[in-house]
């Protein structure tokens, strides 16, 4: 274990093996670097952006990941691993069997938090859907309330670029994934919230029950209140089995009636009943629907986030007036169930975050009669659900991505009478908004819930709502 535990501990001449080089790899290798460490970053391909940067502030890069590469380092005193590199890669079997120390950004975050006398408290948030919404929410609120506040980790804003602020930060905001938690230590944060819980990257974690044990890792060591979905069985048992700092209260969030000690709605009210001294015979007002619909589509999904975000930001004393004013002024990031256009009575919804069938499953169950796109990579998930729920509300389905022949048979086996279009050859999203177009009629919604990533056939989930937002608008608009 090595010893150093503050930014200001010796870190000079430590030898460091860093295994990726996304945006975190490299602002581990840069803050390590920065710190005098002696870094060489392992990664199969790298931009020619992050080449020229390693050169400049002095790390190593080697264009491979293979354990040939890696033991080759002389010495290695820890490593540092990106989220990609899953558990069973041979690269993490072998720092593993050399007894050689593994941490994440986050662990390494941990240590370095006190760079300014400005340390700032953490709130950490993870759940299979919800997080970056829940994430930018909290960090509004707490922006509102007049705190220096960031959202980063997952969520696209490396971790350490936010601890390196000459500032200092109030708050950090912390989106946490499954493979950050799988590595991660225990992260003591003021407050903390596991979303929700359904099958999602099994081939990474391998089990359903690995992904539960590291998503619940998010509750460890907190300080003031862990915040569960009443409506989620698998939070509620990871919020009971959490080791917790004494005096952390357990808070649910609802999207229906709140028990005592919950955050919930009673009719079209937004009401706390956690964080009120008569708690048990009232209810305080928080916001009204009509705030969130400033957000966006007024579904389960928006309450939930909603709800959630609410009782985190009580949790740290946010009063209900600026958290209701920080509802009503917030905007949602792109591609999050974001209504693209509406024309001759047809609406066209953009949900391409929702990578896997939980998040699909919200935008399906938010609208009437649908013409749903949806394929990818389906990460070892099994979508028949989503066609038994929502299948006699959908009108047609498009399939996309590379591989369509699991989506093909469930859909043959499930609904042999819907019409189906499967999209294949270049230009996806044109032919799949085409296609669309031919099945949908006044009162319908064509919605990209693809329940699957997009790495088969684009940049990222962002890539593909952008192209879905253009060609609606190239061929709607003619």
């Amino acid at each position: 274990m090595i010893p150093q535990r503050s930014w200001h501990d010796n870190w000079a001449g430590l030898h460091v093996a860093v295994l990726g080089l996304g945006k975190s790899g490299f602002s581990v290798a840069d803050t390590l670097c920065e710190l005098g460490a002696e870094v060489t970053v392992f990664a199969n391909s790298a931009s020619p952006e992050y080449s020229e940067l390693l050169e400049v502030i002095g790390a190593k890069l080697v264009l491979s990941d293979s354990v040939s590469e890696l033991s080759k380092m002389a010495r290695i005193d820890f490593a540092v691993v990106s989220p990609g590199f899953a558990p069973s890669h041979p690269a993490v079997l072998w720092l593993a069997n050399h007894d050689i120390q593994v941490l994440t950004d986050i662990d390494l975050a941990l240590r370095l938090r006190d760079k300014t006398d400005r340390v700032a408290k953490w709130i950490t948030i993870t759940g299979t859907n919800g997080k970056t919404t829940t994430t930018e929410l909290v960090t509004h609120v707490l922006q509102t309330a007049g705190l220096r506040a960031v959202a980063c980790g997952n969520i696209g804003n490396p971790i350490l670029d936010a601890i390196r602020d000459p500032e200092g930060f109030d708050y950090l905001v912390v989106e946490i994934s499954s493979f950050q938690l799988h590595y991660a230590g225990r992260l003591n944060p003021v407050a903390s919230a596991f979303l929700n819980l359904a099958p999602d990257h099994i081939d990474w974690h391998g089990s359903e029950q690995a992904y539960f044990e590291a998503k619940a890792k998010v509750f460890e060591g907190t300080e003031i209140a862990i915040v569960y979905n009443a409506q989620d069985s698998k939070t509620l048992a990871a919020a009971e089995n959490a080791e917790v700092v004494d005096g952390c209260r357990a808070v649910a969030f609802t999207t229906g009636m709140p028990s005592v000690s919950a955050v919930g709605f009673v009719e079209e009210f937004l009401v706390d009943r956690a964080f009120i001294a008569d708690r048990y015979s009232a209810a305080l007002e928080i916001a009204q629907d009509s705030d969130l619909e400033a957000i966006g589509v007024l579904s389960d999904h928006l309450r939930s986030n909603v709800a959630a975000a609410t009782a985190l930001a009580r949790a740290v004393d946010v009063e209900p007036k600026v958290i209701k004013q920080a509802i009503a002024t917030f905007k949602l990031a792109p591609h999050r169930i974001q209504k693209v256009l509406e024309q001759q009575g047809i609406v066209f919804i953009d949900d391409s975050k929702a990578t896997n069938a939980h998040a699909a499953n919200a935008s399906l169950a938010s609208f009437d009669s649908i013409v749903w796109i949806v394929g990818g990579l389906l990460k070892g998930v099994d979508p028949t659900p989503l066609l038994i729920d929502h299948g006699s509300k959908l009108k047609a389905a498009i399939v996309i991505g590379a591989d369509t022949a699991e989506l093909e048979a469930l859909f043959a086996k499930h609904l042999p009478n819907l019409p189906l279009r499967v999209i294949s050859g270049e230009k996806i999203m044109s032919q799949a908004v085409s296609s669309a177009l031919e099945f949908a009629t006044e009162g319908d919604t064509v919605l990209l819930a693809p329940a699957a990533a997009s790495m088969d056939q684009f940049q990222d989930y962002a890539d593909r709502g952008n192209q879905f937002q253009a060609e609606v608008r190239r061929q709607v608009s003619k």
